[in-house]
């Protein structure tokens, strides 16, 4: 079973090899088990990942148990929340594909038989099963948990509580000091940002994957349910290993069914789009930005959470958590029930003793009674985005938008324009340069989405980029629009003016100017330079593939 022995006995320094390992302390026996490497993304500085390291410890004793060799070691994490609307934010997606490099680097370099990665924040779980399904051995991850949400003047809050105040302080609607109160009671500890925002929405879609135990993504992250789970985890691998059950005999094109209904179902963020292709490439699956809008059209938007609904994480898993869900779908045939998991059995199997969700609960709304009876993500084509596009509609937005471009080739020149209150009624921000490449690193909007919620303005004003959103956005957005101004696509073209419509209806995002304007537009267009003159950002400008094919940086073209 250890594939780590067998190297060493073929390779000429297994003398050193062996003598490293018995410095970390190591038995002779020890040599002859297999060894399993587990990725913390545990770090101080943000409360999604604060525990994370925590978590690696009791894992780590669990795996002893097994007879097998644990080894903890580490990789990045970038808090988007402490980032977001700085120069910082331009580093989160690509700290994605950083996280999966540095567990695929470790775990080949050192060949360990199994992989454990313990992730919390956004880009975490992407990453971690990016670089599963990159190493193929058996492995899985298990998410750290939902965070608490917080509480002010008797009402629930959570972090998107306070961006919006921002909006809210600018227009007078609150004063400083609740400004302060709002910020300093929004996050009461430890977990992932409690609304269905992009930490718990891959979460909950690698569940459905079949790449975590049941009910990792729902257990929050001070619980005694989720230290429990981490001592079972030490059996599972061993089977894992036992049965040669590996990551890429999950991470099927049915899995990524399952997961793209359970993001629907749940309103998950716009950002799925982004990590669950990335996902499905690492894992050689054909996944397309179609595929979303094909099970959009099929699925329907159930479930009252957060941004834009009334609920967070920790009440869905009061009622049932995201097994309860799964197995209502699958009695209604809108999952692969045959898939396999991580526990070695099949979804089916998995759901088959898990009690359903709770009677007269309001998380999540029956079959036949929807918030929206299609799903709230739509991919959007037109002469704007000849690549694609995506909408995040709930129906509480409305399903068209005709409005009059605002264009801003920064998010700050925009945000100052939404707080100095000169964005009013009818207007489509535009906010370009954004894009993978023009950021670099396609920063989240979440500052200017939160400002415009928070002035008033959610059903008066759109907002469209080559950037993306954070899942706490909320409103008539459009983001992810490809080709990205970087490049030269449309939204590089537009000007203050424009019309523009949004019709989510027909899945159609249209500049309202004639193809010869655009066209004399183009001639005159000059690309600017990239704002990253050196290191990572720079890289990543170079090697960054677009928006629709996942932002991904390990796939090139054919020479």
């Amino acid at each position: 079973m250890n594939r780590f022995s067998k190297q060493v006995t073929q390779n000429p320094l297994q003398g050193g090899a062996r003598a490293m390992l018995h410095a970390i302390g190591l038995s002779e026996g020890d040599l002859n088990k297999a060894q399993v490497g587990i990725a913390s993304m545990g770090w101080e500085g943000n409360p999604c990942n604060m525990h994370l390291n925590d978590l690696a410890r009791q894992i780590k004793s669990s795996v002893q148990t097994q007879d097998l060799v644990g080894l903890i070691y580490h990789t990045i994490g970038v808090s988007d929340g402490i980032s977001m609307g700085s120069s910082g934010m331009r580093f989160s997606l690509p700290s994605r594909d950083i996280i999966a490099e540095s567990i695929e680097t470790v775990a080949s370099a050192q060949w360990y038989d199994a992989v454990i990665a313990v992730a919390g924040c956004d880009k975490n779980m992407p990453g971690s099963i990016m670089a599963l399904a990159r190493l193929n051995r058996p492995g899985l991850m298990v998410y750290g948990g939902t965070i608490k949400p917080g509480c002010w003047k008797d009402r629930p809050i959570d972090i998107v509580s306070a961006f919006e105040a921002a909006g809210q302080r600018a227009t007078g609607a609150i004063s400083d000091q609740d400004f302060r109160e709002i910020a300093r009671h929004a996050c009461p500890g430890a977990g992932a940002c409690g609304g269905m925002y992009t930490a718990n929405t891959m979460a909950s879609a690698i569940e459905a994957l079949g790449m975590t135990l049941p009910f990792d993504s729902s257990y929050p992250a001070v619980s005694r349910e989720k230290k429990n789970e981490t001592t079972q985890i030490g059996a599972v691998i061993h089977q894992l290993l036992e049965k040669d059950l590996k990551p890429r005999d999950i991470l099927t094109r049915e899995a990524f069914e399952n997961a793209l209904r359970i993001v629907i179902v749940l309103g998950g963020s716009t950002n799925a789009a982004l990590h669950l292709i990335a996902m499905a490439k690492a894992a050689e699956v054909p996944l397309t930005l179609d595929d979303f809008q094909f099970m959009s059209d099929r699925t329907p938007l159930l479930a009252d959470l957060k941004p834009s609904g009334r609920f967070v994480m920790e009440d869905l898993y009061h009622v049932g958590g995201v097994p309860a869900v799964m197995k209502m779908l699958l009695e209604n045939d809108l999952l692969h029930g045959d898939c396999m998991t991580v526990t070695g059995h099949s979804i089916q199997e998995n759901l088959s003793e898990i009690p359903g969700l709770k009677t007269g609960q309001e998380v999540i709304h029956p079959l036949n009674n929807p918030i929206k009876r299609t799903g709230h993500l739509q991919i959007l084509y037109g002469n704007l985005a000849t690549g694609g596009a995506v909408a995040k509609i709930t129906g509480k937005e409305g399903e068209r938008f005709d409005g009059i471009a605002c264009v801003f080739d920064s998010e700050e020149d925009a945000m100052d324009a939404i707080l100095g209150g000169r964005i009013t009624a009818g207007a489509v921000l535009v906010i370009r340069y954004c894009g993978p490449k023009g950021g670099p690193g396609m920063p989240e909007m979440l500052r200017p989405t939160g400002a415009i919620m928070g002035a008033g303005l959610g059903t008066d004003v759109a907002l469209i980029t080559d950037g993306r959103f954070s899942g706490g956005t909320h409103g008539f957005v459009v983001g992810h629009i490809t080709p990205e101004a970087q490049v030269g696509g449309p939204i590089a073209l537009i000007e203050d003016g424009d019309p523009i419509t949004i019709d989510a209806a027909n899945h159609t995002l249209t500049l309202g100017v004639s193809d010869s304007q655009l066209d004399q537009r183009r001639k005159k267009w000059i690309a600017p330079p990239l704002k990253a003159q050196a290191g990572v950002l720079l890289r990543y400008a170079h090697t960054v593939s677009s928006a629709s094919d996942g932002c991904v940086t390990d796939v090139f073209p054919a020479t």
